[in-house]
């Protein structure tokens, strides 16, 4: 079961990680929150019907991001995000690794919620 971050989450009321409007649906986009004290790159999913997830942009792998460049996701063709490093491919409705060097383990999952047009650290 992936860990919850949302505990070590700080401002989450200050602002917004983004606008709905710039996560299309089937989109990945990139939102930066403060956790334990540090800024943290988060990458937020919305699936086809709208639902809204997130986790820590951070391969369980080798603890690097999964981005092949900032706010610039892999994709499969069966809709997998890919860790643009090591291959490791994820499913996006709980994060759990299917296929790579990391298979069976999960993102760390940041709680969000969808409220004002935006999405908002829970």
């Amino acid at each position: 079961m992936p860990e919850d971050v949302s505990e070590a989450l700080t401002g989450a009321a200050e602002a917004p990680l983004l606008a709905l409007d710039d996560l299309p649906p089937g989109g990945f986009a990139e939102g930066e929150a403060e956790v334990d004290g540090s800024a943290e790159s988060i990458i937020v999913h919305r699936d086809g019907a709208g639902a809204v997830r997130a986790w820590l942009n951070v391969c369980p792998h080798a603890g690097r991001r999964l981005d092949w460049a900032p706010g610039r996701f892999l994709v499969s063709k069966e809709g997998l995000l890919v860790c643009a490093v090591h291959g490791a491919s994820f499913e996006t409705v709980g994060g759990v690794c299917e296929a790579g060097p990391c298979r069976g383990e999960s993102l760390r999952a940041v709680a969000v919620d969808v409220r004002d047009g935006a999405v908002w650290l829970a």
